[in-house]
């Protein structure tokens, strides 16, 4: 049985931060160019664990009381153009978190798709930035885990069929039918929308009933875009660990209940993929000084002043304001400006603990970097 999360992380403030490389996990005389982060794990785990992951071509680089999980990786950025390398990349990454909670690695905190950094300072700098942010991560998530569900309809050409008897799409192929000398393109395609709509509706009524007969032992649901028409629910639902086989169980009731007019699919038991996953943003000092410049703030400012300025900015601008003669261009520019000092200010606050922060562009802080949970 693992330690408790609360007793292990505890980081007392004169606690040296740890960034030794001789860590017994870490590869010696190991050259690199950058370095990919899958997730972060608590350090809890014994050392042999640690030491059978460079079987996996992966390893470990330690802070404290918690360890990134990394790979050395060739070559510069990631082509998101790329489908097929995008899509390799999402199975690597999965797989690779997947293989760490085979190996017992159950407590584990997964990064963004697609997280590289140059160097071990650079890691290091995301620890020091999203520490807390990580530990208080890291308890929330100890007996957590991620299932996934999709459900389709078993016979889809049987349920179309079955939309086809209701009266509402009878009465309208009647009609047609009657009138079939002045029937137009678009009352053929009135027809076919008819059946969509009674298909969405036939499709939400059935994950209604579906995600309220589970939503008692989940802690959250995340409901996702379907892949097709075919498809009811592709929905990710964060449980208990201890809660998986009467999640499962609750399935087979459904399974029952609808006499195999649905098939029920169950992915997991995986990460919180869907409900905590680690985001990294560097933030550019010229970026944030033309935000300044867009929203017209002082050199001192706040959260608060920034959200009245975006506001006040905002009424001038906004499309929807204005019955579409507002300046789009402009607003999307505020928009940007308004998130970007967002970012910093959040970024200003977990670094320094200040309410006020400096705009003046003497005083902004290169390279800094935001790391958030993306929930």
């Amino acid at each position: 049985m693992n330690p408790s999360i609360h007793q292990l992380i505890n980081r007392s403030t004169d606690q040296p931060v740890y960034r030794s490389t001789n860590h017994p996990i870490s590869p010696k005389n190991k050259a690199t160019n950058r370095i990919y982060i899958y997730g972060i794990v608590p350090n809890f785990y014994d050392t042999e664990m640690f030491r059978s992951l460079e079987n996996s071509g992966v390893y470990a680089i330690p802070f404290e009381n918690i360890s990134a999980i990394v790979s050395d990786r060739e070559g510069t950025q990631l082509d998101y153009s790329d489908r097929e390398s995008l899509g390799y990349l999402l199975v690597n990454h999965q797989k690779t978190i997947e293989e760490l909670q085979n190996k017992g690695f159950n407590v584990v905190i997964p990064m963004r798709l697609g997280t590289i950094v140059n160097s071990k300072e650079d890691v290091f700098k995301i620890f020091e930035n999203g520490y807390d942010l990580i530990i208080d991560t890291l308890k929330k998530t100890q007996f957590l885990t991620e299932v996934d569900l999709a459900v389709t309809w078993a016979d889809f050409s049987g349920t179309l069929k079955e939309i086809g008897k209701n009266p509402e799409v009878i009465t309208m192929k009647n009609n047609i039918i009657e009138n079939i000398d002045k029937v137009s393109h678009d009352d053929q395609m009135k027809v076919g929308m008819l059946v969509q709509t009674k298909l969405k509706e036939k499709n939400i009524k059935v994950e209604l009933n579906i995600l309220d007969s589970l939503a008692p032992i989940c802690i959250d649901i995340k409901t996702h875009e379907v892949m097709n028409d075919q498809m009811l629910i592709n929905s990710a639902f964060l449980i208990n660990r201890n809660n998986q086989e009467e999640f499962e169980q609750l399935i087979g009731k459904l399974d029952k209940e609808y006499n195999g007019l649905l098939n029920f699919k169950i992915i997991g038991p995986l990460p919180c993929y869907s409900f905590y996953t680690i985001e990294v943003k560097e933030l550019n000092l010229e970026n944030v000084s033309q935000a300044k410049k867009e929203l017209e703030l002082k050199e001192e400012t706040s959260e608060s002043e920034i959200k009245k300025a975006f506001l006040e900015k905002a009424k001038l601008f906004h499309p929807d304001a204005h019955s579409g003669n507002g300046d789009e261009e402009q607003f999307n520019r505020i928009n940007k400006a308004y998130r970007t000092l967002l970012d910093y200010s959040s970024a200003v606050r977990k670094m320094l603990e200040e309410k006020k922060i400096s705009l003046a562009k003497r005083k902004l802080n290169e390279n800094m970097i935001l790391v958030k949970i993306k929930e």
